[in-house]
């Protein structure tokens, strides 16, 4: 959670945006893999065609499976957008959303999202998972 807030408030005002992998089958999230914007937006977040290829081999060489897809939203609650529900393609993923808004706190918000049918689920923070931090250098520092 605490990486995945401050990548978010490293890219801002533009949207951040990564993938918590984890053992397939497990729902497990252990690796940390912040991404670049390829669309380096404030409103909407894409990632690297051939960047997500590149992922996509190294967690199936690894039998890892995208657990968590997060992005932030710089200037609205943490809440999929339309574009956010129609782009999600991953129906065994949690799609977790940062709000950097000014005017609050930082929003920390997971959904399930199949089919167009989004779902809230709860965020429990446990301090038995530990991440294996890879990609930082292709993280922009905006700070």
């Amino acid at each position: 959670m605490d990486e995945i807030v401050a990548h978010a408030r490293r890219d801002h005002p533009d949207e951040a945006c990564g993938v918590v992998a984890g053992p397939e089958g497990s729902d497990r999230p252990e690796r940390f893999i912040p991404m670049l914007n390829a669309a380096r937006s404030p409103t909407f977040y894409e990632f690297d065609s051939g960047d997500l290829l590149r992922l996509y081999r190294d967690m199936d060489s690894r039998d890892e499976v995208p657990v968590v897809i997060y992005h932030s939203h710089t200037a609205t609650e943490a809440y999929p957008s339309r574009t956010d529900i129609s782009y999600a393609s991953e129906p065994d993923a949690h799609y977790v959303l940062v709000s950097t808004r000014e005017d609050s706190d930082t929003e920390f918000r997971s959904y399930r999202i199949v089919d167009g049918v989004v779902t809230e689920e709860q965020v429990e923070v446990v301090e038995t998972y530990m991440f294996a931090h890879t990609g930082a250098d292709d993280v922009p520092d905006n700070a």
